[in-house]
């Protein structure tokens, strides 16, 4: 991507955009990118958060364009639980009435996760914090019984870097229980709610480097484990936070989409958008690359058959969590398919192609509450 020049992506998007029937700009409002999903049997959605609360705009964007939406953070550990006595479910609970009144989906992120925890949890003693790792899922799955398309059960299992065996991260539950929590987490969620879908969250799996090959290795190996084990695992996520720096070999991540589908698991692209922080600054150009970088991912990976599901991380650059992880603080990242002023970009473009042309499957469940 980076050896492209910025005349060559400038005119290829443009050739893209101009030959498109899908332009958000032919039309006086973009079409909805929800609609252009389902024609296919896939759920286009969103993650979000409190911003929906404040921005009436937002909020009409959510509307228009999703028909799934992932809690951001109103059901991390952090903010449920943040010190000990009563759980906070004010956040989670708007979110799911606003959901419910404008019949979207709503997917629960994510109960368990060895990061987001809140410090009086671990503090805990091992057996103390065993105990509240049964009664926390108990209580929280309880209180969402048939409200939930899917919950994202267990989140980011694995990181190389922590250097423990097999690659998997660590953290409290890790330390508590081994690798087990994992399929614990799976066993408490069905015993309280046995239909809901429960999913296995990852990061990573995009890149085709030793991080990305080390993930994938492990994911298929505890997806096996857990299949093995009569865990009820429906849909495995892959979070898709695209990143140019990092290599990506379609045909090789196709290989590992079968792999999974092979374990009889649906696909969810979780959480994209497009790191751009390694692109030129140039806006114009910067945009380009982030379609193109999109295009590379998308195109091939919505023709699986088993891939149900893609879901931004948040819709619009304003909210995305980039804006705070770069290092020079003056830049704005562009990671999603609308700008600040809620206006779609080319990576818009390139969402709407990618759906249209990624063919017919069979309709994902949106279990809980019919939609």
């Amino acid at each position: 991507m980076n050896n492209i020049s910025r005349r060559r992506l400038l005119q290829m998007t443009a050739a893209g955009l101009a030959t498109s029937s899908l332009r958000p700009a032919d039309a006086a409002a973009p079409r909805s990118l929800a609609a252009i999903a389902a024609r296919n049997g896939i759920m286009f959605g969103s993650a979000a958060a409190q911003e929906i609360d404040k921005d009436a705009a937002y909020r009409e964007l959510y509307v228009a364009q999703t028909k799934i939406i992932t809690t951001d953070v109103a059901f991390k550990m952090s903010r449920i639980a943040p010190q000990a006595g009563p759980k906070q479910y004010g956040a989670a609970d708007r979110l799911l009435a606003f959901c419910d009144q404008n019949k979207i989906a709503m997917r629960g992120h994510c109960l368990i996760w060895n990061e987001s925890v809140p410090a009086w949890v671990k503090a805990m003693s091992v057996a103390e914090r065993r105990s509240y790792f049964d009664s926390y899922i108990d209580e929280v799955v309880a209180r969402y019984v048939g409200r939930l398309q899917s919950w994202d059960l267990v989140n980011e299992p694995f990181w190389p870097g922590h250097r423990a065996p097999g690659g998997f991260r660590v953290g409290p539950w890790y330390d508590a229980f081994g690798t087990d929590y994992i399929l614990r987490a799976f066993r408490r969620a069905v015993a309280v709610d046995p239909k809901t879908p429960l999913v296995l969250n990852e990061a990573q799996t995009e890149r085709d480097d030793e991080v990305g090959l080390a993930v994938r290795s492990g994911l298929l190996k505890l997806v096996a484990d857990l299949k093995n084990a009569g865990a009820k695992l429906d849909v495995v996520g892959l979070q898709s936070h695209l990143r140019p720096q990092f290599p990506h070999d379609p045909g090789r991540f196709s290989e590992f989409l079968h792999q999974l589908a092979d374990h009889g698991v649906d696909i969810y692209l979780t959480e994209f958008d497009v790191d751009d922080t390694s692109l030129p600054a140039d806006i114009a150009e910067r945009d380009a690359a982030v379609a193109q970088t999109a295009k590379r991912f998308l195109e091939p990976t919505l023709r699986h058959p088993a891939v149900k599901a893609l879901i931004t991380w948040q819709l619009a650059d304003k909210y995305s969590f980039w804006r705070g992880m770069a290092k020079d603080k003056t830049w704005l990242a562009r990671p999603l398919p609308y700008d600040d002023n809620l206006q779609p970009k080319p990576l818009w473009t390139t969402i709407a192609q990618a759906l249209e042309s990624a063919g017919p499957r069979a309709q994902p469940s949106t279990s809980g509450r019919s939609r």
